[in-house]
């Protein structure tokens, strides 16, 4: 089933495959969708993508997207390049990409009344479950907590991911997840 969910200039196309069950209510996926978008500076009006799926279908994407075997439990699909956004603590500014001012790149123009699509984002609700029961959740892989809890930290993870954020460096993995947090309201 796929829901279009409107929220200010924002649209999150949400998609739920068949026999998944979300443990969030679909106004709350779209708000965390949002909150990180706007935290992250993305341009607006715009759309994300959200797929609520298997680890069959992670598992497929990861090996053809990453060639890594087996399922993952998110992974992003950005239609930007990160010098599109804002700079963040911890980025690395490829100069040459944003100009002598490391001001963002202009996003392409589109036609009046439309919205710039970001990404997609693909998420395993079968393995943010079990990973929150199994207390293998949270930032650290190592937190007991709700599902509902870990789809929300995964669907606000993803949406950074499509908006130029990354966790490959020390100094922008500990930017990221002090703003996971601050977006969910932990204070750990």
């Amino acid at each position: 089933m796929s829901w279009p969910i409107y929220r200010g200039p924002w649209r999150v196309d949400l998609t739920v495959r068949d026999g998944i069950s979300s443990p969030v209510p679909r106004a709350a996926l779209a708000r965390a969708v949002v909150a990180a978008a706007e935290a992250a500076g993305a341009p607006s009006p715009a759309s994300v993508g959200l797929v609520l799926s298997k680890d069959a279908e992670l598992a497929e994407l990861n090996a053809s997207h990453l060639g890594r075997r087996g399922p993952t439990d998110v992974l992003s699909f950005p239609l930007l390049p990160p010098e599109a956004f804002p700079p963040h603590p911890g980025r690395l500014i490829d100069r040459s990409a944003v100009g002598p001012r490391a001001e963002p790149v202009a996003a392409f123009a589109l036609p009046p009344g439309r919205r710039l699509h970001l990404g997609d984002i693909v998420i395993s609700v079968e393995r943010a479950t079990r990973q929150a029961g199994e207390g293998r959740g949270g930032q650290t892989g190592d937190v007991r907590w709700s599902p509902a809890d870990e789809l929300l930290l995964l669907v606000t993870h993803g949406t950074l991911h499509l908006c130029g954020w990354d966790h490959v460096e020390p100094a922008e993995e500990a930017a990221m997840r002090s703003l996971e947090a601050r977006l969910l309201g932990h204070t750990g």
